[in-house]
């Protein structure tokens, strides 16, 4: 994980949080997201937005502290081909935008899974 320490990685506003995603993840090629005991994964329905996304993290350790209080979610690592290949067909047929590490409050930056390939791809090249 980065020298930034979790207090403030958390407290850094959704566009910080979201540049630090892609850098960490275009670095790493992985992020994580959070799965219960039958595999799924961690799905965030918002009734007063009408906004459903896939929460993910930069770093195993912030997915573990986001879900301390639910013993039933566990850390799964996403690698960027599988998510490029795999992922994002199936996030952008089931209408499921993506929740970028979620911060303090709930507060977070969500795209559409199309978008954020293409970011991460951006930065990847250097083109960020």
């Amino acid at each position: 994980m980065s020298d930034i320490p979790l207090a403030e990685l958390r407290q850094m506003d959704g566009e910080e949080r979201y540049d630090y995603f892609l850098d960490t993840v275009a670095t790493d090629r992985e992020f994580w997201i959070l799965v219960n005991d039958d595999n799924c994964f961690l799905k965030i329905v918002s009734e007063a937005d009408g906004v459903s996304y896939l929460p993910v993290w930069p770093h195993e350790a912030l997915a573990v502290d986001y879900a301390s209080d639910d013993a039933g979610l566990i850390p799964r690592a996403v690698a960027l081909p599988d998510f490029f290949k795999k992922w994002v067909p199936g996030l952008a047929r089931d209408d499921l935008d993506v929740g970028v590490f979620p911060g303090e409050e709930g507060a977070l930056w969500i795209t559409p899974p199309e978008e954020l390939m293409r970011d991460l791809q951006d930065v990847m090249s250097g083109a960020w």
